[in-house]
C-alpha cells in the first residue's frame, strides 16, 4: 500500500489545495467488538462508507481550517480521511472516550498532526486546554446522539458550541434525526444532506456561526451530564444515530 503520509506532509503541497481522498485502511474487527462492547456508544456495527466519508471532509470545508475537532472517532476510518483533507499545518483533535480505540489510533495513524484525547465530548474545552490548542475552525461529530441521555446531547452540543471560534462550523453525521432536534435548541435550523452510498444512509448536517455572534449560550450544568451516560457518546465510533 503506497505510504500515504508522505503525500500529507509534501512540501510541494500548497496548503488550501484540495487533497485528494485515498481508499483508507479500517479495522472491522475492532470496530465490531467496539460496537458489541459497549453499542450505545458506538452506534452501528460497521464504519462509514468511503462515499460518506467524502462527503464529511467537503461539507467541512476543512482546506481552510487550522484546528479540527471530531467527536467519537473510533477506528480511525474518518479521522484518516479528515487527515488528508487538511493543510499541513493544521492540527486534528480526536476525542475519545474508548480507551481501546484510542489506542488503536494512536497505534495505527502515523501523523503529526494528530492529537488523541481520552475523554468526554461534553468537555472540549478542557481537551482545548490540555494541548494548548484555539479554539476550533470546525467541529465534527460522528457520536450516537439518539442512544445518550438528552441532558447529556445537550451539554455535548453546548460544549461545541461554546467552544467554537465565530465563524466556525459543527457537522454531524447521524442515521436519526435526534441531534437535529437537539442542535436547532442550541444552533438554530441545520443545513441537511443525505449520503445514499453508505449503510444505512446517513444524514449530514451542518451548522454555521456567525461571526459576529459570541458563544453566549451557557453549557449543561455538570450535574445534568449523568456520569453514566457522560462517559458513553465521547468517542463513540463514526457512526451515530
Amino acid at each position: 500500500m503506497p505510504d500515504q503520509s508522505s503525500e500529507r506532509h509534501s512540501d510541494s503541497h500548497r496548503p488550501n489545495e484540495p487533497r485528494p481522498l485515498l481508499p483508507q485502511p479500517d479495522h472491522p474487527i475492532a470496530f465490531l467488538k467496539g460496537f458489541l462492547e459497549r453499542p450505545k456508544q458506538v452506534g452501528s456495527i460497521i464504519p462509514s462508507s468511503r462515499w460518506m466519508e467524502r462527503r464529511i471532509t467537503r461539507t467541512a470545508e476543512l482546506a481552510s481550517a487550522r484546528v479540527v475537532i471530531e467527536l467519537g472517532p473510533g477506528t480511525g476510518g474518518t479521522t484518516r480521511a479528515l487527515l488528508q483533507a487538511m493543510r499541513p499545518d493544521a492540527r486534528l483533535l480526536a476525542i475519545e472516550i474508548n480507551p481501546s480505540f484510542c489506542d488503536l489510533l494512536r497505534e495505527t495513524i502515523d501523523d503529526p498532526r494528530l492529537i488523541v484525547h481520552e475523554g468526554s465530548a461534553a468537555e472540549i474545552q478542557d481537551a482545548l486546554t490540555k494541548h494548548e490548542l484555539d479554539a476550533p475552525d470546525v467541529v465534527l461529530s460522528g457520536i450516537p446522539f439518539s442512544t445518550m441521555p438528552r441532558s447529556l446531547g445537550l451539554a455535548i452540543l453546548h460544549s461545541v458550541r461554546s467552544s467554537l471560534k465565530p465563524g466556525g462550523r459543527f457537522v454531524a453525521y447521524q442515521f436519526r434525526d435526534v441531534v437535529h432536534t437537539l442542535g436547532k435548541r442550541v444552533f438554530g435550523p441545520a443545513s441537511i444532506q443525505l449520503e445514499l452510498f453508505n449503510v444505512p444512509p446517513m444524514r449530514v448536517y451542518r451548522w454555521d456561526i456567525a461571526a459576529d455572534i459570541a458563544a453566549d449560550i451557557a453549557p449543561e450544568k455538570a450535574s445534568d451530564r449523568a456520569t453514566g451516560g457522560h462517559a458513553s457518546p465521547s468517542g463513540r465510533g463514526r457512526r451515530a444515530r
